[in-house]
């Protein structure tokens, strides 16, 4: 579907955008450049454990967060969607999909370039074996940090990580993992790219605890796809071109946890109507998921903005100081 390659494409290129204007930021923090440029917030969206912690503070305290606002803004953004429509925050805005999808497209176009027949299931196809184990391993992530956060940390805990000179900069430090990456992250971001040219989408089906999360809230949600089965012709190009691989045709309503609501099955079902996007049961027009997530999002970001409550609210001087140690300053424990 070209409009979501589209959508999903502006995202990703405004994150490289704010990912510069941060490093520029950041050159300015530490007095390696004289030029001032304003800290953009929504890089707190590349933090989504810290977000996890601001979001446990506001339901015991009532409080937002007011060292990464935007973040847990854009985490409760996330959330909604997925509960309305599927895991559209995966499909239509995440920019980690965005570039996984387009490394597996590379990997088409090569293939073809070299004149190698392609899959009949356009690189999703794993065997049954394999995916599943595979499947498990972002739930046990996501059980992991739920455990940790969720269940384990308490009030006085989740207070001092919110006041630690690591979840301060926890921006400045993700942004030096990318600049300064060590052999061993090198290695890993190495084979997860080698990874996702031969199998389509591989971080976002099998690693991504954040997608994990949403796809559970997803699964309880109102909004599926249903398929009818007395019009269905059996010729499996839903599934074919589905991104991570469901079952289509066993099925008739589709309330998988792995849908990411990318309408790609029902753009190239032949039969009209044989596919369709439900809500309790209504049948939507199809574009009408795209437009509520970009809806709630920008809804979300405009409330925040206008509440106060989307730019941090820290001293300069104290980030400042921070920023200066950067190196020095360790995972919070």
């Amino acid at each position: 579907m070209h409009i979501r390659k589209a959508v999903q494409g502006a995202f990703t290129g405004f994150c490289i955008y704010v990912g510069y204007r941060f490093y520029l930021y950041y050159l300015w923090m530490i007095d390696r450049s004289a030029t001032f440029v304003p800290r953009p917030a929504s890089v707190e969206g590349f933090l989504p454990i810290s977000a996890l912690v601001s979001f446990k503070k506001l339901l015991l305290t009532g409080a937002y967060d007011i060292i990464h606002p935007a973040g847990l803004t854009i985490f409760l953004a996330a959330l909604l969607i997925a509960f309305i429509a599927r895991k559209g925050f995966c499909g239509w805005i995440c920019p980690v999909g965005f570039v996984s999808g387009m490394a597996w497209k590379l990997s088409r176009a090569i293939r073809k370039l070299l004149g190698r027949k392609d899959s009949p299931k356009g690189g999703t196809n794993v065997p049954f074996w394999i995916n599943y184990p595979l499947l498990s391993l972002k739930y046990l992530i996501l059980a992991f940090f739920t455990y940790s956060i969720l269940w384990k940390m308490d009030l006085a805990s989740i207070k001092a990580f919110a006041a630690s000179p690591y979840n301060i900069i926890a921006d400045a430090k993700m942004l030096a993992f990318f600049l300064t990456p060590s052999n061993l992250t090198l290695w890993v971001m190495g084979i997860l790219i080698i990874l996702s040219f031969f199998v389509r989408n591989f971080w976002c089906r099998f690693l991504c605890p954040y997608g994990a999360l949403l796809g559970l809230i997803a699964y309880m949600g109102p909004t599926k796809i249903k398929r009818d089965a007395a019009l269905c012709i059996n010729c499996k190009k839903c599934e074919n071109t589905c991104p991570t691989a469901i079952k289509i045709t066993g099925a008739t309503n589709l309330s998988t946890p792995e849908c990411i609501g990318c309408l790609e099955c029902i753009e190239v079902c032949p039969v009209d109507t044989c596919l369709s996007l439900n809500f309790i049961n209504k049948k939507l027009h199809p574009m009408l998921l795209p437009i509520i997530v970009l809806l709630i999002f920008f809804i979300f970001y405009g409330g925040a903005l206008m509440s106060g409550n989307w730019h941090q609210k820290i001293p300069e001087n104290l980030a400042r100081q921070y920023y200066s140690r950067l190196v020095g300053i360790q995972h919070f424990h």
